[in-house]
């Protein structure tokens, strides 16, 4: 099968793309695309999962991911080794011939690029780094290296939809005590349970920093199985492991 690639026509000058589960050569239960190296998965697949992706998106170019840790810290991409990735959950450059690569399997994804200025990056935004500021750090360090927020274009990739993901009174409470009008992202479920719309919040915070051409392209993760790996099913399906799937943004050299 054909590596899956679903673009973004905001990002339409610049190589990218959200890849999914489809087109790779993992079997069981990561079957697919599944480029986690934190899965349990086949080394030997994974790596050519990798090589299979970057080749969709960027033939020829680095592709340099870095340890997630759900956090807000943006890097300048360098061409580190696996085991030497810094500890971040977004990446940014101005060099062509990097691909920068964020790994997901229900928090969102977000592309970036100032096509003007030749600046790209990408962010790893769950709940966690999203309530924490880790695209208002990824815009910050985009304009370091040139970037003019106005002209910043931004694409939230595969993600949990608010009809997949309950969360309980308290996640709620959380994102209300740091601002109470972030109650609109939740509408009831069952007794002291929510459900959470994290791309529309994501959404939210990418305009609230001042970027006017945001992209939320509505694809659910949880229910979409066909498509993309998701934690959360794996979870409530008792599975022993999970695969994560790609986006990818670089500039051609």
């Amino acid at each position: 099968m054909t590596v899956e690639v679903i673009r973004s026509s905001l990002l339409g000058g610049v190589e990218h793309g959200f890849l999914g589960r489809r087109g790779g050569v993992s079997s069981g239960v990561h079957a697919g695309l599944n480029v986690g190296l934190g899965s349990d998965d086949d080394r030997t697949a994974v790596a050519e999962n990798r090589r299979l992706a970057g080749d969709a998106v960027l033939p020829g170019a680095a592709l340099v991911t870095v340890y997630q840790v759900h956090g807000a810290d943006c890097v300048v991409a360098n061409r580190w080794g696996e085991t030497d990735r810094p500890k971040a959950d977004a990446i940014v450059t101005d060099r062509p011939g990097l691909l920068l690569g964020i790994l997901t399997a229900d928090c969102a994804p977000v592309l970036f690029a100032d096509a003007e200025a030749g600046v790209v990056a990408a962010a790893h935004a769950g709940w966690k780094g999203a309530l924490a500021g880790v695209t208002d750090s990824t815009i910050a360090a985009m304009e370091r290296l040139g970037a003019r927020r106005e002209r910043i274009a931004a694409a939230i990739g595969p993600s949990i939809a608010r009809a997949s993901y309950e969360v309980d009174d308290a996640f709620a409470r959380r994102f209300e005590d740091a601002d109470p009008s972030n109650e609109r992202f939740f509408t009831a479920g069952r007794p002291g349970h929510h459900r959470f719309d994290l791309e529309a919040y994501v959404a939210h915070r990418l305009a609230a920093a001042g970027l006017t051409q945001v992209d939320a392209m509505g694809l659910d993760t949880y229910a979409d199985e066909d498509r993309f790996y998701s934690f959360r099913r794996a979870t409530h399906r008792g599975e022993p492991d999970y695969g994560r799937q790609i986006s990818l943004i670089g500039l051609a050299g």
